[in-house]
């Protein structure tokens, strides 16, 4: 035997192991209500065991017992189907080096699962694939970027467990499936249409590097359909194919004629149409070709015939508009200029005149400074602005809340941008310029200024230009609304929400939740009113008008309660497979997403139009606790039929209204 021979001896993962074995063994062996007692030793011998070479493929191994021990007992990790993939890189990223041992376990928990090796009774191997596919595909850099100084000052060694971790995760179900599974993402996000896309293209740009990169094995048959979304910013069209840069590509276009001009326009218009994303050579063909005919304009717009007739009608004002507006950085808004002017909103007659005023407005400092600390000085602030306008008024259910607590008014801009864009203009002005909006509420007047801090305790920095520089004013606004309303009996939104949102939002009123209590009530009355109001097989088969506000109750994936939320009802109509639907606008800044028990929001598929939101009518109406209607329309609520409300009830039973049912089950009463 050699001096240096270690075997006999315990590598440090066997010493590891053996003390992860022994502390499962003593949480499994302590009864439920003393496993906290426990916990300490088990996440110690957790952490210990995943930071050496193979700690990983080890607690792997030991994933069914470590739950059947007891380590996620009371805690979300114990109900791994509703957990959620977008929530597991902030849980890595915590700093907290519990829920980091915590969050690492549950995911290789998952892949014990996927692989078949634990035979879990809530979730079946495919959706433990998929669901670490997506946790991959919305953490790439983890999987291909060593730690930054940063990760390493903050998180010291668990920053290379994390890594390492997502490495043998990938290495398990395959890079292949990592791939695909975040261009489906990619492309169910893009289908609603967002204003803001920044993460997407950051993940397309990164997506776009690893795939260049040698050192990073995508596998053969990674990313199907990545090459649209990468060409659609990068190499779009012959002139731009390998990427050349600004000043290379403005050269080339200047030695091009009509035809190959309109060659590279229709190639930017169909890409930018079929993934909603605009590439930096478009804006600059787009100013190029301003100087050369209306044309080429419209070509490179991918325009219909109604938007044609605006250019034509009002190129002098479409012309100064890109001039102002387009730039390279600010390349998304021309997909907004594209809509506006398909949507026909300049024949409203205030709406040219606000705009000739949009492009000479003189900004205050405040929105200035603003403006810049968020996107920088190229180009100046009153470019961005114009930009922003142009993509809310193009894409008016686009509007994104960002991670705050304004849906209010988040909802009120994009219905103004879809309902009355001369008032949305106006409130851009008096933002901009005079850093002060002025409403009023049952006759009184409130100021922005002069009202006290509103629902969002900070402001705001991950929003458009026009949400950025007017949500902070609603949300006092709104808040203040709030405010003027206290003592009167039952929800103040019966009275905000008109004087909020414009005559439009009907004053008849339904809510089935007791403001007191939090009870449910009145609930076959309230759901009677909504398909008299909405379903039009009983108001008379009249088509929605105006888009209404409503509130809804959100639920997980579990369908437990959330939170309230505002959201707006757009219209409701039979889907293509003849099933009733309502769709709607969900400021949230993504609208697909399962609130349990089988309700699943759509986003494409079921007849929506980009930015809509879809539920089947009488899930939808599940999630609802407040709508308006038309005081002076009654419709025909007894002719709904007592199963369709009891099947409504069965939902509402089932999900947010379990604890909120007084003595008795709930039942529909039948129709006289």
């Amino acid at each position: 035997m050699e001096p240096n021979d270690v075997t006999g001896e315990a590598t440090t993962l066997d010493k590891r192991v053996a003390s992860l074995d022994d502390a499962i063994r003593a949480m499994a062996e302590t009864r439920d209500f003393g496993k906290h007692t426990k916990l300490r030793r088990m996440l110690e011998a957790l952490r210990r065991t995943l930071r050496e070479p193979g700690g990983a493929a080890a607690v792997q191994a030991r994933a069914q017992a470590l739950e059947e021990a007891g380590l996620f007992l009371g805690t979300d990790w114990a109900t791994p189907e509703i957990l959620v993939p977008a929530l597991v890189g902030p849980g890595l990223r915590s700093g907290d080096a519990d829920t980091v041992v915590m969050e690492a376990t549950s995911e290789l928990r998952m892949l014990a699962v996927a692989l078949g090796d634990f035979a879990h009774p809530a979730i079946s191997a495919e959706d433990a694939r998929k669901f670490l596919a997506q946790v991959l595909a919305m953490n790439l850099e983890l999987l291909f970027t060593p730690p930054t100084e940063a990760e390493r000052v903050q998180q010291g060694r668990t920053a290379q467990l994390i890594r390492d971790l997502f490495r043998h995760l990938a290495d398990q179900i395959g890079y292949d499936s990592v791939l695909d599974r975040l261009v489906e993402e990619i492309w169910r996000i893009l289908r609603q249409r967002p204003i803001q896309v920044d993460q997407v293209q950051s993940l397309i740009t990164r997506i776009a590097i690893y795939r260049g990169d040698p050192d990073v094995d995508l596998g053969p048959a990674s990313g199907q359909g990545i090459d649209r979304l990468v060409t659609s910013l990068f190499g779009t069209t012959e002139a731009c194919r390998e990427d050349p840069g600004i000043e290379v590509f403005r050269s080339r276009l200047e030695a091009m004629d009509t035809g190959d001009l309109q060659y590279e326009a229709t190639g930017f218009a169909r890409a930018m149409h079929d993934t909603g994303l605009v590439s930096p050579y478009h804006a600059e063909l787009l100013r190029f070709v301003r100087s050369q005919s209306d044309y080429l304009v419209g070509e490179a717009l991918g325009l219909s015939e109604t938007g044609r007739n605006c250019l034509l009608r009002y190129h002098e004002l479409v012309h100064a508009l890109i001039e102002q507006a387009v730039h390279p950085q600010t390349a998304q808004c021309v997909y907004g200029l594209a809509l506006l002017l398909d949507r026909g909103i300049l024949y409203e007659s205030p709406v040219v005149p606000s705009l000739w005023r949009q492009l000479g407005l003189q900004l205050s400092q405040v929105a200035q400074d603003r403006l810049t600390s968020v996107f920088g000085d190229q180009p100046g602030p009153r470019a961005r602005l114009t930009a922003g306008v142009l993509s809310m008024l193009g894409q008016p259910l686009g509007v994104g809340q960002g991670d705050n607590p304004t849906c209010q008014s988040a909802r009120a801009l994009s219905m103004w941008a879809y309902n009355d864009p001369d008032y949305l203009l106006q409130m851009v002005v008096w933002a901009a310029r005079d850093d002060e909006i002025t409403m009023h509420f049952e006759g009184q007047r409130i100021s922005s200024i002069e009202s006290e801090r509103g629902v969002a305790s900070k402001l705001p920095v991950d929003l458009d230009p026009v949400s950025l520089l007017v949500v902070p004013h609603l949300d006092r606004i709104y808040a203040e609304m709030g405010r003027r309303c206290i003592g009167r009996p039952g929800d103040p939104h019966r009275w905000v929400n008109p004087e909020f949102h414009g005559w439009w939002a009907s004053r008849g009123f339904r809510i089935n939740v007791d403001v007191e209590s939090g009870n449910l009530i009145e609930l076959d009355y309230f759901l009677r009113q909504f398909h008299a109001s909405y379903h039009t097989a009983y108001n008379g088969g009249q088509p929605l008008i105006h888009p209404q506000p409503a509130g809804i109750a959100v639920t997980d994936s579990a369908a437990r309660y959330v939170g309230w939320h505002a959201i707006t009802i757009l219209r409701a109509a039979p889907d293509p497979h003849d099933v009733m639907r309502v769709y709607f606008y969900n400021p949230n800044n993504d609208s697909g997403q399962d609130w349990g028990d089988g309700v699943v929001v759509s986003t494409a598929g079921n007849g929506e139009r980009f930015g809509e939101a879809s539920l089947p009518f009488d899930q939808f109406a599940s999630r609802l606790y407040i709508f308006h209607v038309d005081p002076l329309e009654h419709g025909e609520p007894d002719k709904v039929p007592a199963e369709d409300i009891e099947r409504i009830i069965g939902y509402i039973e089932r999900s947010w209204g379990a604890d909120r049912l007084t003595a008795g089950k709930l039942q529909a009463t039948p129709p006289p």
